[in-house]
């Protein structure tokens, strides 16, 4: 039996790109709700099946490296795989490829866990030799550790919002596009306030493009719900960035989700990466925490 699952197959659309003409980060989200659904359907745990056990298969986790970009109405498809069984979840791979020329676009790792209201369960003997028949040989870019500030001091706002109903998924809460759109807007907030405005991107033809995603989540967003994203500023290289976002239910003040974003100042004509000009360098050390 091949392991490996084609989870999802389609195309780009021209309202799915971003500032910087390219796929928006969101919708790899959107494909990569599609390619765990049809990766846990085949697995044995599809949303029928866990929720005549009253549970759900939810994605605390999710370690992404995009390596080669997208553009409007370029062909996609996903290969889905398991990388790990444990005791109350898995780990998927899926690898997001150019159906044009099967160029490697993005790879994704994600956790996978198995809930009963909020809490794990374990998953019996019978799933764990299915998902266990199913491992793959990954190869995809190791996942590096980094730190993240243990409070919120020197953040700032990035975004602030109500959870609309349309956002919910078959999992009862928000879907994980959604939070990505909501860090997106939170990146394109702080990196304004160091001189990346929208003016500076569309006259000096540059852009913040992301590379690498480490992205937690560790709580429910519910239609109702109202979101605050506060960002930081961790890391400012010669070209390279690195954000992190942290995301709260307002009402409550729960930590749900947190996001380092890592990416690069991008001339969007040649499609390469370029120096911050001094100036911005200079702004942006400013905003710089420990």
């Amino acid at each position: 039996m091949n392991p490996w699952i084609e989870t999802y197959r389609g195309m780009v659309a021209r309202w799915e790109v971003d500032m910087v003409d390219h796929f928006t980060v969101a919708y790899y989200f959107d494909r990569l709700a599609d390619a765990s659904q049809n990766a846990l359907e085949a697995l044995g745990l599809g949303p029928v099946v866990v929720k005549r056990a009253r549970q759900r298969a939810v994605t605390v986790d999710c370690y992404v490296r995009y390596l080669h970009e997208l553009r409007a109405g370029d062909l996609l498809h996903v290969l889905s795989g398991v990388i790990g069984v444990d005791g109350d979840g898995l780990l998927l791979g899926h690898k997001l490829f150019d159906s044009q020329n099967d160029r490697l676009c993005a790879t994704v790792e994600q956790r996978v866990q198995t809930l009963r209201g909020r809490r794990p369960v374990k998953l019996i003997p019978r799933q764990r030799r299915l998902l266990e028949a199913r491992r793959i040989d990954w190869d995809g870019p190791p996942r590096e550790p980094r730190d993240a500030p243990a409070g919120d001091e020197g953040f700032q706002n990035t975004t602030r919002d109500v959870v609309g109903p349309e956002e919910i998924d078959a999992t009862g809460q928000s879907a994980l596009s959604h939070y990505v759109h909501r860090f997106t807007v939170a990146n394109t907030q702080l990196i304004a306030r160091f001189g990346m405005t929208p003016t500076y991107i569309r006259e000096q033809q540059r852009g913040f493009s992301t590379f690498e995603f480490q992205l937690a989540i560790s709580g429910e967003l519910r239609a109702g719900d109202p979101v605050l994203v506060k960002s930081a500023l961790l890391h400012l290289g010669n070209s390279s960035l690195r954000v992190f976002h942290r995301m709260l239910n307002s009402r409550t003040g729960e930590r749900v989700a947190s996001l380092q974003q890592l990416g690069v100042h991008l001339d969007t004509q040649a499609r390469r990466p370029v120096p911050l000009p001094d100036a911005l360098r200079d702004r942006a050390k400013a905003r710089l925490i420990r």
